[in-house]
């Protein structure tokens, strides 16, 4: 099993800790679960998201010697599909992973567009997006929210588990190698402007991706999502978890909504 985070983020929300750990729920029925790190960027400045994709993904599910499980986190499950068109695989999950881009809010492609049009001169002269601006746009998706979660955790006991755990995801979520610049190009003109996975017309090694599999998929979603919403996530079956984007993976109620059905479709 191969466990696909996305590029923007440090994988490690896969693995966080003892208490909420994905990969070792699904290691419990004794399946060799790997975690893809994708590496420094410095490494992967000349990759664009499909480059990723068969540059990277591509070889490693063929150097593993039999058709292994993808579960794709993210913008790392919209590259698990691409995969799983690419290569044999034995089956694929997502997890809050975006498709159809078409279907985010009008404004909030505006507003990612006008955001790269404001930074990608010095990422071009930088040759890499940094995680900061991703993360400024993800804020603006809900800034209410944002605030609200900061003044929350001022009124936590700062010795609890609480805010410990608090304090980890943040460290998460503000961490991570910056996108190289061919992976931001193609993230926000391809995908998010002109949808050219929605569309049919996203190429991987020269194929157009389908979002339709010959073998077994399943989607699960996020409730609470406001950073891959239910709307936009490939066709097919699936599942809806009572959680926001991160919480299906690293909540409280993590392992009850999202660790055991992910396990027990796996082992179907």
């Amino acid at each position: 099993m191969v466990l696909v985070p996305s590029l923007i983020n440090p994988p490690n929300i896969l693995d966080l800790d003892d208490d909420a750990s994905l990969a070792a729920s699904l290691a419990a029925d004794s399946r060799h679960v790997l975690l893809l790190d994708w590496g420094p960027a410095a490494d992967r400045a000349e990759l664009s998201i499909s480059d990723h994709v068969e540059q990277l993904l591509v070889p490693l599910l063929g150097a593993l010697g039999e058709p292994a499980a993808l579960v794709g986190y993210c913008l790392g499950g919209t590259m698990a599909i691409a995969a799983a068109n690419r290569v044999p695989v034995e089956r694929v999950a997502t997890l809050a992973a975006p498709w159809h881009f078409a279907a985010y809010p009008d404004s909030s492609r505006a507003a990612l567009t006008d955001l790269w049009n404001g930074v990608h001169a010095a990422a071009d002269a930088f040759g890499r997006l940094p995680m900061e601006v991703l993360q400024a746009a993800f804020w603006a998706l809900d800034p209410e929210r944002t605030v609200a979660k900061f003044a929350r955790f001022s009124n936590l006991d700062q010795d609890s588990a609480e805010a410990r755990r608090f304090v980890t995801l943040e460290d998460w979520a503000n961490e991570g190698e910056p996108l190289p610049l061919p992976a931001a190009r193609e993230l926000i003109e391809d995908m998010f402007g002109a949808d050219l996975p929605g569309s049919g017309r996203w190429l991987v090694g020269g194929r157009a991706m389908s979002e339709m599999l010959d073998k077994p998929a399943m989607h699960f979603t996020a409730a609470d999502d406001r950073i891959a919403p239910a709307a936009t996530v490939p066709a097919g079956p699936s599942q809806a978890v009572p959680s926001g984007h991160v919480g299906m993976i690293v909540g409280r109620k993590a392992r009850e909504t999202l660790h055991a059905p992910l396990a027990r479709w796996l082992c179907g």
